[in-house]
């Protein structure tokens, strides 16, 4: 009897990891094609992602939803959970880094002496540009006009710090 009992506890503890790694094969499919070529997959494991996201039928997703875990079975997962840790990592720096870019415009805007100290840390960036989008951008502000020139600063201070991120990364 005792026999018995362990038997069907490693059966629901295999059920379980096989859970987990279909999953894990569903988190595949919700990655872009760019990034799934990151991912070195097995061919077949590949293409049955691929096919996943063609699939409009609830029954048929269901059994590509099962023939993913199936093969996931086969491959060692921890390469494909260190990478979508990564690739969640690389989102919340992403994410902290868009909202330093969010920041400085308001800062600029909103001060003068903003500008000098924005210089002195990115030291190539065009003042005079940024000078005429911050003038503008207070005027549409001011005029309750579309954010055009909002906008552009935001995508001028953007190109410049991932610029001077680059060069102090690289």
């Amino acid at each position: 009897m005792e026999q018995q009992n362990e038997e069907w506890v490693s059966k629901t503890q295999k059920k379980k990891q096989m859970d987990e790694l279909q999953d894990l094969g569903m988190e595949l499919t919700k990655l872009s094609s760019e990034t799934l070529k990151k991912l070195s997959l097995p061919e077949n494991l590949n293409d049955a992602v691929r096919e996943y996201k063609k699939i409009t039928s609830n029954s048929a997703e269901k059994r590509q939803r099962q023939y993913i875990g199936r093969l996931m079975r086969d491959i060692d997962p921890t390469p494909i959970r260190e990478f979508l840790a990564r690739l969640k990592g690389d989102n919340q720096a992403h994410n902290a880094f868009l909202q330093r870019v969010e920041q400085a415009r308001t800062r600029l805007l909103e001060n003068d002496d903003a500008l000098t100290k924005f210089m002195t840390d990115y030291p190539h960036a065009d003042s005079g540009s940024l000078r005429t989008l911050i003038r503008n951008a207070r005027k549409e502000a001011e005029q309750s006009k579309p954010p055009k020139n909002f906008r552009a600063l935001y995508k001028e201070l953007k190109a410049v710090m991932e610029q001077e991120t680059q060069v102090s990364d690289g």
